[in-house]
C-alpha cells in the first residue's frame, strides 16, 4: 500500500519557514517574561498591569480547572460502574434490547445515548459492524524491562472482559534492550500463548535507516507485523482495533469493552481514536513527595481533558483501528512524542476529519521512581522534557498551515488549534515564573518608584495566590479519592504525606514544569532535536 510522504517530520536541515516556526514556541516563551522587565522599565505601572492581566487569566484557569476536575472525576466514576460487556452484546440483537431498554428511567452513564444508538442500529442494520467480529489487537512496547514490570500489564488485559479469544498480543521489543529483554518476551510467549488469540514477540532491529532511537519506530514496526499476521489469518483489518501499551501500563478490565462499544456505534470509526485516561498511581505510595504530586498533577490533566473534546490528543495509551493505522503507516518513526503527533499525523491524513473520542475508564500507569532519590529527580526531569518536546509539533502544524496545498482543510478550523498548541506549550515554560516571582519585578526595577500599584503589587499578587488556592484545595481533596488503596507496609504517617506533599506544588512548577518546558524549546529554538529517546527506568520496589 502506498503511503503517504508528507506526513513525516523533516529530518536533518529544515526549510526557513520550518525553523521560525520551530523557533517561535521558545521565543514566545522568553518574551513573555522579558517583557515584564521591559513594561516595568517604560513605566512601572504598565509592568504591574501587565503582571495583573497574566495572573488573571491564570486565577480564571485554576477556577476552570478545579470545575472540570471534579466534573471530570464524576465522570469517571459513573463510566466505571457501566457494564460495558453487557452494552457491547446488547449491539448483537439491537432491535429486541431498544425494545426492551427504550423508556426506561435511569441515571446510568450515558444510558440515553445507549438506547439512541440501538435505534439507529435498527433503522439502518447495515451500516454497523457485527460485535463478535470485531478483535482488539494490543502492542506492548518494551525496551530492557523485567518480568516485575512486564506480567502485570500483560494480566491486566487478560482480566478485560472483552474475550480473550479475540485478543491479539504483540510484544514489541527492542533489540538495543539486550538478550534480557528477549528472553522475556519467549516466556511471555510461553505462559500467554494460549490465553489469547495468539502472543507475538517482535523484535524491532537496531539501527535501520530512517529512523530515530525512540518507541514510535518500535510501534510501527510491530504494527506493521500485525498487519501482515491479521492478513495470514483472514481477519478483515476493519474489524481490528489496536491498542498501544507502554510496558508499565494497567488497563482498566472495562477498556476493551468500552472501545469496542464505541467503535461499533460510530459511522467515522475509521477516522477515530480512543482515549483512555491515564492515570500514574500504580506505585504512587512508593513514590517520594515530588514525583508524587507531578504524577497526581498529570493524571489531574488527563481527567480535566475527558470534559474538553476540542482539546483532547492522543496520549501515551490509546486505541486506533488497524486499517486507518495501516493507511498512514502506523506512527511516526522521526519523533520521540510519537503519541501526541499522532494526533497531527492523523488530522492531516483525514483531511481534518478525524475525533479522539474520550474513553473514560483508566489505564494505570507508573509514578517515577528510580534506585535513589537524585537518581528519581533526574529522571523525572528527563520524562518530562521529553512529554514536552511535544513542541515540535507547533512547527510541523504552522509549515502546513500556511500552505495552501499541504494544510488539507480550511485555514479557519485549523488556526485556532494551531493556537491552543501554541498557547499551551508557552503557557507552560513562562506562567509559573511569573506568578511566582513577577511581583516584585516592577518594584526592583524601579526602586525610586512610590506608586501605590506598584508598591502594593507583591501584596495584591499574593492575595490572589491565596485565593487560587481554592482550587488547590480541590485538586487535594480529588487526588485522595483517586488514591489506590494504602498498602499495609505504610502507616498513617503516609497518609498525612499525600495531603502536605502539595506545598511543594509551586515549586515543583517551577524546578520541573517550567524548567523542562523551557529545555525542550531552547533545543528546538537553537536547532539542536532531541531525536533520542530517554526511556524512563522502571523499578518496583518490594
Amino acid at each position: 500500500m502506498k503511503h503517504d510522504d508528507d506526513l513525516d517530520i523533516p529530518l536533518g536541515k529544515r526549510t526557513k519557514v520550518y525553523r521560525f516556526f520551530e523557533i517561535l514556541p521558545g521565543f514566545l516563551s522568553i518574551m513573555m517574561i522579558v517583557m515584564l522587565v521591559v513594561f516595568s522599565l517604560i513605566s512601572p505601572t504598565l509592568g504591574a498591569i501587565y503582571l495583573l492581566i497574566i495572573i488573571t487569566i491564570t486565577l480564571v484557569k485554576a477556577v476552570g480547572i478545579a470545575v472540570r476536575t471534579v466534573q471530570g472525576y464524576k465522570e469517571i466514576q459513573r463510566a466505571m460502574k457501566v457494564d460495558w460487556h453487557e452494552r457491547l452484546a446488547n449491539l448483537k440483537e439491537p432491535h429486541q434490547s431498544f425494545e426492551r431498554l427504550r423508556g426506561k428511567e435511569t441515571e446510568e452513564f450515558a444510558f440515553d445515548e445507549h438506547v439512541e444508538n440501538l435505534r439507529a442500529m435498527v433503522v439502518s442494520p447495515d451500516d454497523y459492524p457485527d460485535p463478535d467480529k470485531i478483535y482488539h489487537a494490543v502492542i506492548m512496547v518494551a525496551y530492557n524491562e523485567g518480568m516485575e514490570t512486564l506480567v502485570p500489564t500483560v494480566e491486566a488485559v487478560l482480566k478485560s472482559s472483552f474475550p480473550s479469544d479475540r485478543i491479539i498480543f504483540f510484544m514489541g521489543y527492542e533489540e538495543r534492550g539486550g538478550p534480557e529483554i528477549a528472553k522475556c518476551a519467549e516466556e511471555l510467549k510461553r505462559r500467554y500463548k494460549d490465553k489469547f488469540y495468539d502472543f507475538v514477540p517482535v523484535m524491532h532491529p537496531k539501527d535501520l535507516p530512517d529512523e530515530i532511537k525512540g518507541k514510535g519506530p518500535n510501534l510501527t514496526y510491530a504494527g506493521q507485523h500485525l498487519a501482515e499476521y491479521v492478513d495470514k489469518k483472514h481477519i478483515k483489518k476493519e474489524q481490528v482495533i489496536v491498542t498501544s501499551l507502554d510496558s508499565d501500563n494497567r488497563m482498566s478490565e472495562k477498556y476493551l469493552d468500552y472501545v469496542a462499544y464505541e467503535y461499533i456505534v460510530h459511522e467515522n470509526r475509521k477516522r477515530m481514536a480512543f482515549q483512555p485516561v491515564s492515570i500514574f498511581t500504580n506505585n504512587i505510595w512508593d513514590a517520594s513527595a515530588p514525583m508524587r504530586v507531578i504524577a497526581v498533577s498529570n493524571s489531574f490533566f488527563n481527567v480535566i481533558n475527558t470534559k474538553r473534546p476540542h482539546l483532547l490528543r492522543n496520549f501515551a495509551s490509546h486505541s486506533q483501528p488497524l486499517d486507518a493505522l495501516e493507511e498512514m503507516d502506523f506512527w511516526s518513526k522521526r519523533t520521540i512524542v510519537e503519541d501526541g503527533h499522532q494526533y497531527w499525523r492523523s488530522l492531516f491524513h483525514f483531511r481534518g476529519k478525524y475525533d479522539v473520542l474520550s474513553i473514560k475508564v483508566p489505564i494505570y500507569q507508573d509514578a517515577v521512581i528510580e534506585e535513589t532519590f537524585w537518581k528519581t529527580v533526574k529522571a523525572q526531569f528527563v520524562q518530562l522534557r521529553r512529554w514536552d518536546y511535544g513542541a515540535s509539533d507547533v512547527a510541523y502544524v504552522g509549515v502546513r498551515m500556511v500552505d495552501k496545498k499541504r494544510r488539507r482543510m480550511p485555514l479557519w478550523f485549523l488556526f485556532p488549534k494551531f493556537w491552543r498548541l501554541l498557547d499551551g506549550h508557552v503557557t507552560l515554560a513562562a506562567m509559573s515564573p511569573i506568578v511566582a516571582f513577577g511581583g516584585w519585578v516592577p518594584m526592583i526595577v524601579n526602586s525610586q518608584s512610590r506608586e501605590l500599584l506598584t508598591y502594593n503589587l507583591p501584596i495584591t499578587v499574593s492575595w490572589i495566590q491565596l485565593f487560587a488556592t481554592i482550587g488547590l484545595i480541590v485538586t487535594v481533596f480529588v487526588s485522595l479519592r483517586m488514591l489506590p488503596p494504602r498498602p499495609k507496609k505504610y502507616n498513617r504517617i503516609k497518609s498525612a504525606g499525600m495531603v502536605l506533599q502539595w506545598v511543594l506544588s509551586p515549586l515543583v512548577a517551577i524546578m520541573y514544569q517550567s524548567a523542562a518546558a523551557f529545555y525542550a524549546q531552547t533545543r528546538l529554538l537553537t536547532g539542536r532535536y532531541m531525536e533520542n529517546f530517554d526511556v524512563t527506568k522502571k523499578v518496583v520496589k518490594k
